[in-house]
């Protein structure tokens, strides 16, 4: 019998410093257990998450395991992923930069903030996989850049070893960034879990469907996604962030 497949949930949280009034994390951060109950996964990737945050879904989810918090916190946020530890390990976990001087905090020219990447390699019954985290900047140029750095940093794979890339990338499907993952020929390709015409996900806590859709699942390897979709649950009339999950089933191939 060919082994379970694996769940990945991938979220903009907001920052919870942001001062966005009714919105704002102590006003929300009550509808996250309900969120994560309705919509488990095997992973979850978070992006944009202040240290205080981690601390409240690592207290949500005790039967997972967090890698890319930083200690000590930095002041901006950061990515991480959140695995269930009772099914998975993590064989190797990579934190850096996406600048120049990825080993230190840092930023490409050019960019607001310093945006981070976290890997986590993690293996279950014999089966391993590669999970990618993180958060670009404003700027095309920066994008590209960050995109490329990216793919020179993933760690080596066999053939029946998948990767799969999530984050919120500022910028939509087919754009420069975007097709430096996908553009590539042969098993060195990602594809988008979603195909056209592309569904908004960031909505300003509106929950408008009009938007850009610039949060993305990407992947390769021995795996199919089964399920996919864009979850605009709300809680109260109100939305647990700014940005809507995504949450992807997949299964191997092989």
């Amino acid at each position: 019998m060919r082994p379970a497949g694996l769940t990945v949930f991938s979220l903009n949280i907001r920052f919870g410093r942001a001062d966005d009034g009714p919105n704002g994390w102590t006003h929300r951060r009550h509808f996250f257990p309900r969120l994560l109950a309705r919509y488990p996964a095997d992973f979850y990737a978070f992006q944009e998450v202040n240290d205080f945050q981690a601390d409240d879904l690592k207290a949500m989810l005790p039967a997972y395991r967090c890698i890319g918090q930083r200690l000590p916190a930095p002041d901006y946020w950061q990515s991480n992923i959140i695995f269930y530890r009772r099914t998975w390990q993590c064989a190797g976990q990579y934190h850096y930069y996406l600048s120049q001087t990825p080993e230190i905090p840092s930023k490409f020219n050019g960019s607001k903030w310093p945006r981070q990447c976290t890997m986590g390699v993690f293996q279950r019954a014999g089966r391993r996989v590669l999970c990618v985290n993180t958060h670009f900047d404003f700027t095309e140029k920066v994008r590209k850049k960050s995109a490329r750095l990216i793919l020179s940093r993933l760690p080596p794979l066999t053939d029946a070893e998948p990767a799969i890339v999530t984050g919120d990338f500022n910028a939509s499907p087919g754009s420069p960034c975007y097709r430096i993952f996908t553009g590539n020929r042969g098993k060195g390709r990602f594809e988008n879990i979603f195909q056209p015409p592309f569904s908004a996900t960031h909505h300003g806590f509106t929950g408008n469907t009009d938007g850009d859709a610039i949060d993305w699942i990407l992947y390769r390897g021995p795996v199919s996604p089964i399920e996919s979709e864009i979850l605009r649950d709300t809680f109260n009339h109100r939305y647990p962030s700014d940005h809507f999950p995504l949450r992807v089933r997949f299964q191997w191939t092989v």
